[in-house]
């Protein structure tokens, strides 16, 4: 296999999956990653050419991922990335035969959402030290994003112009750059007017920079300190899991829903093209289970003394 032309053929691609898919950095990353370890695959293999690849290439491929012990999910993931990958070598018309057509993906094990309760939200957001600059900053940074389910993707990107403090509403652009309108609660937009009022202007200096959330030298917070931020408060606030930011999107959804929110309203807010994506966090806290049973069941309610 011609290295010069794979190296061709995965530059196109990737500017393809950048410039027409509009995938994340991170899905580019990860489908680069996949696709590098089938090219291995194939070269343990002999195979010289994308040509050569068929059906029971893949179901090797597949096979052999299985017995390095590849969990199911991990599996599925880089089938996807084969998917895409050879839809493309077919639109640029590279190969005439799909082999990854007819290839099913591996049945997942179902799982449901983790997310934080109340009290473990509560103790998170209070975390930050609200008389420094970074405080303010971190305090608003983890209250949009509960308030708002944002994906970390779309909180680290998000610019000034996107924010409308008096309507409490955000424009944000999440997965193939669709553009939808979140909501801030009265929280929320407290701690988003303290940091923009008094926290950003320190930290930007004489800069010019649109972004809403600065580190400490004025440039633009990555998605990576966002995830780091979280990590440091959890662990001030003594939360025994791992925090990341799409936990709060669960918990943000999650907490919705037990409040009685409408499913199609939370597929809205979540951004979610299929109510299918929305209907996993239809689960319920036993708490709220009781409670709505108890309420509801004729015969679960405390009856009245009966008159002797």
């Amino acid at each position: 296999m011609a290295a010069s032309y794979m190296q061709e053929v995965f530059r196109k691609y990737r500017n393809y999956l950048e410039a027409e898919r509009n995938a994340s950095p991170y899905t580019v990353r990860n489908y680069s990653t996949d696709l590098m370890d089938f090219i291995h695959f194939l070269k343990s293999k002999k195979i010289s050419s994308l040509e050569q690849v068929d059906k029971h290439t893949v179901r090797g491929y597949l096979a052999y991922l299985i017995e390095q012990g590849v969990v199911k999910r991990s599996i599925a993931r880089k089938l996807s990335a084969l998917r895409s990958f050879y839809r493309y070598l077919m639109r640029e018309q590279i190969i005439s035969v799909n082999p990854v057509a007819t290839t099913s993906s591996p049945k997942l094990d179902k799982r449901l959402p983790a997310f934080l309760s109340l009290e473990q939200v509560v103790r998170l957001l209070t975390s930050p030290d609200l008389s420094t600059p970074l405080g303010l900053r971190d305090r608003a940074l983890l209250e949009l994003l509960y308030a708002c389910g944002m994906r970390v993707s779309e909180l680290a990107s998000l610019n000034l112009e996107q924010i409308d403090l008096g309507s409490g509403e955000m424009r944000v652009w999440g997965k193939g750059s669709k553009e939808r309108v979140v909501l801030m609660g009265k929280p929320a937009i407290e701690a988003l007017t303290a940091y923009l009022d008094q926290s950003r202007p320190k930290l930007i200096g004489k800069k010019g920079n649109a972004a809403v959330f600065l580190n400490r030298y004025g440039g633009r917070l990555t998605e990576r300190q966002v995830q780091r931020i979280l990590v440091k408060y959890a662990n001030i606030a003594g939360i025994d899991r791992r925090v990341y930011p799409h936990l709060l999107r669960h918990t943000f959804a999650t907490h919705l829903l037990d409040g009685g929110a409408d499913l199609r309203v939370v597929q809205e807010l979540l951004g979610h093209a299929s109510l299918t994506s929305t209907q996993i966090y239809t689960h319920v806290t036993k708490s709220q289970a009781k409670k709505v049973y108890l309420a509801a069941h004729p015969m679960a309610r405390e009856k009245p003394d009966e008159p002797e």
